[in-house]
């Protein structure tokens, strides 16, 4: 009975939606095109850059013509649109691939010792280059929503002990890891939330130190 419903839903859905202009076209392939690579869907900022609209109201303006014509959702969190067609995958893009995501991490192990994962996430095949080690955490906190990084979210990590000015990193304060940019302007070096209701954190003692650079990031959409 309940799929019975949800496919009268979706039948609606597409009986509903109203054609889109040449531009709208564009914008809604450019969604698929993103989050069929990703793995999530693009920020406004992103779509701008790809899309060579001249501001975010442009994008914006193209976002809500969509929404009213039935062809997305949106929710008021960066990253939220939600493309109701189906989102077909390219033929031509390589597997995800299989992801330690880490829980708690003991003192004294490797970094991705048995002991540590908690389970395997799929990420896009693209985040993987060279053989550098890749791993998952998930996010708790809200310490870093300007950057669209939020509770819940689980990031992709390049293991790496250093990185560059600006960089998201994972790292591990004491037996917890956090994710912040890196401030290396500073001395010594600090870890910078992206809200305001936070304060940084320095780079100091044996007990913290650099785990890698966020490389991606997978996010599970729940509808409200």
């Amino acid at each position: 009975m309940v799929c019975y419903i949800l496919d009268i839903i979706r039948h609606r859905r597409q009986t509903l939606r109203k054609e889109l202009t040449a531009r709208q076209r564009e914008v809604l392939e450019a969604l698929r095109e993103y989050q069929a690579r990703k793995g999530y869907p693009p920020s406004i900022r992103e779509l701008r850059t790809i899309l060579s609209i001249s501001s975010l109201r442009g994008v914006t303006i193209h976002l809500d013509a969509l929404e009213r014509k039935g062809w997305i959702e949106r929710e008021s969190t960066s990253r939220s649109i939600r493309i109701l067609a189906p989102v077909q995958p390219n033929p031509e893009q390589n597997p995800p691939i299989t992801v330690p995501l880490l829980g708690a991490i003991a003192a004294g192990l490797p970094l991705l010792a048995v002991e540590n994962v908690e389970s395997y996430v799929a990420a896009p095949a693209e985040v993987a280059t060279g053989t550098q080690d890749l791993f998952a955490l998930r996010v708790k906190g809200d310490s870093m929503t300007g950057d669209a990084i939020l509770d819940g979210d689980i990031i992709i990590v390049r293991s790496q002990s250093s990185a560059e000015q600006g960089d998201v990193v994972a790292a591990l304060i004491g037996d917890e890891a956090t994710v912040k940019r890196l401030d290396l302007q500073h001395y010594p070096p600090r870890l910078l939330p992206s809200n305001p209701n936070y304060q940084p954190i320095e780079l100091t003692g044996d007990d913290a130190r650099i785990l890698g650079r966020v490389v991606g990031l997978l996010r599970t959409y729940q509808a409200s």
